[in-house]
């Protein structure tokens, strides 16, 4: 899996800049796929949204790709983020 990681690392630091740039976007990270709530063990990017919405709610240069450079993208909704 450790691979599997250091790939999932590298695309995802060849694309952070552009996911961050899109609306509702708070975060980009690498992590374990979740299904119905719960881990599975497909390592993908996790990208952090404000409030999860439908695909044809945004604009196309909005949405986030389901992969990239072959490696799963999972959505995950985390409201805003802050620092104390």
């Amino acid at each position: 899996m450790s691979a599997e990681i250091e790939r999932a690392r590298t695309v995802k630091a060849a694309h952070e800049k552009q996911l961050l740039a899109k609306a509702n976007v708070v975060g980009v990270g690498v992590g374990l796929r979740r299904r119905r709530g719960e881990p599975t063990d497909e390592v993908c990017i996790v990208v952090s949204v404000r409030k999860k919405v439908r695909r044809e709610q945004l604009s196309p240069v909005d949405r986030i790709p389901a992969e990239l450079d072959g490696v799963p993208v999972d959505v995950e909704e985390t409201g805003p983020l802050r620092a104390f």
